[in-house]
């Protein structure tokens, strides 16, 4: 059996040359200067994961502004990607414009994908990968239970903050204790530590933040 490993945050994206609905693919080469969602389904023709696909796909001008890429994949053959994508189009008037690529076994467990305790199929893996290639988030969901979509662009839009200005809170924009602001990272010497309120505003020298910085 193959290994099952789980890409780690911070490493290279396994390389990978697939076969998608939109042509072959060389990942991450083909992304390389754009933030990246890839993500799996366990299945075509399957009720969860078409009410997933349509959510991607109606929220694929937000992933585009922020300069990122949806691909999807799970171990179905390319035709069935074909002819569900013509259903969702036909059935559902929604045409899905990303490529989802037709997966084998061995890039499924390059992705950590196949949990033996959950049967054959991969699992609803998202990884997002930023312009370098880099993994920058993993999560993974069973088979059961669809992801929020709307938590994935705000993670993609917390990391591409963060990069820039800093750590982010929970719930970020919306968080209960200082809204959209940033968090200072905490002093390492007990000279900054003493300027660091009389600089901002916190609750504790550890806990300052600082206005959003916006275009």
């Amino acid at each position: 059996m193959e290994n099952n490993n789980m890409p780690l945050l911070g490493d290279d994206f396994p390389k990978l040359q697939v076969q998608t609905t939109h042509g072959q693919m060389n990942i991450p080469e083909d992304l390389k200067g754009s933030w990246f969602v890839l993500f799996s389904h366990p299945a075509d023709f399957t009720p969860v994961c078409t009410t997933e696909f349509v959510a991607f796909q109606k929220r694929m001008d937000e992933f585009t502004r922020l300069n990122t890429k949806l691909i999807g994949l799970s171990i179905d053959q390319v035709f069935s990607h074909i002819k569900w994508i013509d259903w969702i189009d036909e059935n559902l008037n929604v045409k899905i414009e990303f490529p989802v690529i037709a997966a084998n076994d061995s890039v499924a467990a390059k992705l950590g994908m196949l949990h033996p305790g959950k049967g054959a199929n991969t699992v609803r893996a998202v990884f997002i990968g930023d312009p370098k290639g880099k993994v920058r988030l993993v999560l993974y969901y069973p088979q059961e239970i669809g992801r929020n979509i709307d938590e994935v662009l705000r993670a993609l839009k917390a990391l591409q903050v963060s990069d820039v200005q800093g750590a982010v809170p929970a719930g970020w924009p919306e968080n209960e204790l200082i809204g959209d602001r940033i968090i200072i990272p905490p002093a390492c010497d007990v000279k900054t530590a003493k300027e660091r309120l009389e600089k901002n505003e916190g609750y504790d020298w550890w806990f300052c933040h600082k206005p959003l910085e916006t275009n």
